[in-house]
């Protein structure tokens, strides 16, 4: 399952003075490659109804550059271990046009994330406006043409909606049905850089080894703990063959008693 949450992508509301290089065909970099990961945290939350459990997870944050007099490009993919995601997946651009001061997200109109509803598109959103910001902030950000998929679940479209109105996007719709929708253009500043915390969090070197530690204290603790029971449980059962020997002493001699008792009274 995944979040469809929009990014931007220019419309015929775009201003015409938009760069052309947009399209994908025309950029460079295209087989760029994540360089610098880090690893995040996602923290266990409660079961969602609509997306189901949510564990403790971890996943890698990778990341690239590239510099041009002309353009500016941050690459960014979210890696999951021992899962696989379709290529359109968990990956956001960043362009940035010097020769017009724009800046456009990419590759598409939409950011899918998977695992879903964990806090992961904020993250990469917020990552892209910081980076943008330090060089940038009065650039302005292209438009973005909401697909309308989106907008056919209402449930769907309140969350899109909300997770663009929180990272500071101005979303209006042309229409009363909310189908034709769109994200006004904006200055970079407006974009916030900031994330919920709670559920995404970076996950230094130190921190990943003393975890690892820890973990590794903890199962031989367990394992103490497990081999004390077994030698309590090997304890019952050896109490316990004795003590059923013992019954079935007891029972032979009862029998043999008694059968004794009988044949004496039966051979006066």
């Amino acid at each position: 399952m995944t979040i469809t949450e929009a990014i931007p992508e220019p419309t015929t509301d775009t201003p015409a003075d938009a760069p052309e290089a947009v399209a994908a065909a025309a950029l460079p970099w295209a087989d760029v490659q994540a360089e610098h990961f880090r690893m995040l945290r996602l923290a266990p939350l409660a079961i969602d109804r609509a997306t189901g459990a949510r564990p403790l997870r971890f996943v890698q944050f990778g990341y690239a550059e590239r510099h041009d007099p002309h353009r500016s490009l941050l690459r960014m993919v979210i890696e999951l271990p021992s899962q696989r995601v379709r290529s359109e997946q968990n990956k956001l651009d960043v362009w940035v046009d010097h020769d017009t001061h724009r800046v456009h997200f990419g590759p598409g109109n939409s950011l899918e994330i998977e695992p879903v509803n964990r806090g992961l598109g904020r993250f990469l959103v917020a990552q892209a406006a910081a980076w943008a910001k330090r060089k940038w902030s009065h650039y302005r950000v292209d438009g973005v043409g909401l697909a309308n998929k989106d907008a056919l679940n209402e449930a769907t479209r309140l969350r899109r909606d909300h997770f663009l109105r929180i990272q500071g996007f101005d979303v209006a719709y042309a229409d009363v049905q909310h189908l034709k929708g769109n994200v006004q253009p904006g200055k970079v500043s407006d974009v916030l850089d900031s994330w919920n915390t709670e559920k995404v969090q970076f996950v230094q070197i130190l921190e990943a080894a003393q975890m690892l530690q820890q973990a590794e204290q903890n199962l031989l603790e367990q394992e103490v703990k497990l081999r004390k029971e077994e030698e309590k449980v090997t304890k019952f059962k050896r109490e316990d063959s004795g003590l059923r020997f013992t019954i079935t002493c007891l029972v032979a001699f009862t029998v043999f008693q008694a059968g004794l008792l009988i044949w004496i009274a039966t051979h006066r």
